[in-house]
């Protein structure tokens, strides 16, 4: 079995990297040395996967830097039903992508956070919140497993194919939990798997990487997400992945890499998009 900090090293090598790539292709894209020539809708280097997500109204506006450095599997921001004045909380915010189209709608009386652990995508972040523009915006430093924030401070946690690389979930969620107001929403896109997964895969740090090694079955994320505390849980399959899909990616490689009876599981790999809340307490006297 593939130990935790091992998870977690080859997870930060791989995003840090990522995050280089992303500002080393803006620099170099039809962007550079005017970023004004054509916006991330439009340019040909847009990362393959997160081309397919967002639309090009998501998209106008936002640094390319951001748009590159995005490797979500949804669009959690268009699917949580934000609100003005809410504040927000991205888990495993990476290039800043979401925070910043998050920051967009809870407008200028709420606020969006962005958590990440990777060195290299908090600076990335923060520069392209920078460029953006906006300021309803603040980058954590920390791990999803212990969150720095306080009890009841956020309304609404989004999160984009992040908590399927955690090797400890149960500690996501609980603390997803704790930093929620009382009726506050988790509203996460994430990777999915329905039927058995391969030790092959479980094994394979690529396959960590890829968001494929480190996702739960369907029914275990429901399990999970109630003994957390969470109620009104659903869980929406929003895409079925298929190799063409992925073409142009590492994860496509390394799905290449496996074995041909691994590569077969493919099709039992989902986006999904799970909500859930966390209850308001009875105001109920003891004898109501």
């Amino acid at each position: 079995m593939v130990k935790e900090k091992e998870i977690k090293e080859k997870v930060g090598e791989h995003y840090a990297e990522l995050a280089r790539q992303a500002a080393q292709q803006a620099d170099t894209s039809c962007c550079s040395p005017q970023p004004s020539c054509c916006s991330p809708a439009e340019s040909e280097v847009v990362n393959p996967i997160s081309g397919q997500i967002y639309a090009p109204e998501d998209l106008k506006d936002l640094p390319m830097e951001a748009v590159l450095a995005s490797a979500g599997c949804g669009n959690p921001v268009a699917l949580a039903e934000l609100h003005p004045g809410e504040v927000v909380l991205d888990l495993g915010s990476g290039g800043g992508i979401d925070v910043l189209l998050s920051a967009r709608r809870v407008g200028p009386t709420g606020k969006a956070y962005g958590l990440d652990m990777v060195d290299e995508m908090l600076e990335l972040a923060r520069q392209n919140q920078q460029k953006a523009g906006i300021e309803n915006v603040e980058f954590l430093k920390g791990e999803m497993e212990d969150i720095p924030l306080p009890d009841n401070s956020v309304d609404v946690i989004i999160s984009n194919c992040v908590v399927n690389l955690s090797p400890d979930k149960d500690s996501v969620l609980r603390e997803a939990y704790r930093v929620l107001k009382p009726g506050g929403r988790l509203a996460i896109s994430d990777i999915v798997y329905r039927g058995g997964m391969p030790e092959e895969l479980r094994r394979n740090l690529e396959m960590w990487v890829g968001c494929l090694a480190g996702s739960l079955e369907e029914s275990e994320y429901v399990v999970k997400l109630k003994v957390a505390g969470f109620q009104d849980i659903g869980v929406e399959v929003t895409r079925v992945w298929k190799r063409e899909d992925l073409e142009g990616t590492e994860i496509a490689e390394a799905v290449d890499r496996l074995s041909p009876e691994a590569r077969q599981v493919l099709p039992s790999f989902v986006s999904a998009f799970i909500r859930a809340q966390k209850p308001v307490p009875s105001t109920r006297g003891c004898c109501g």
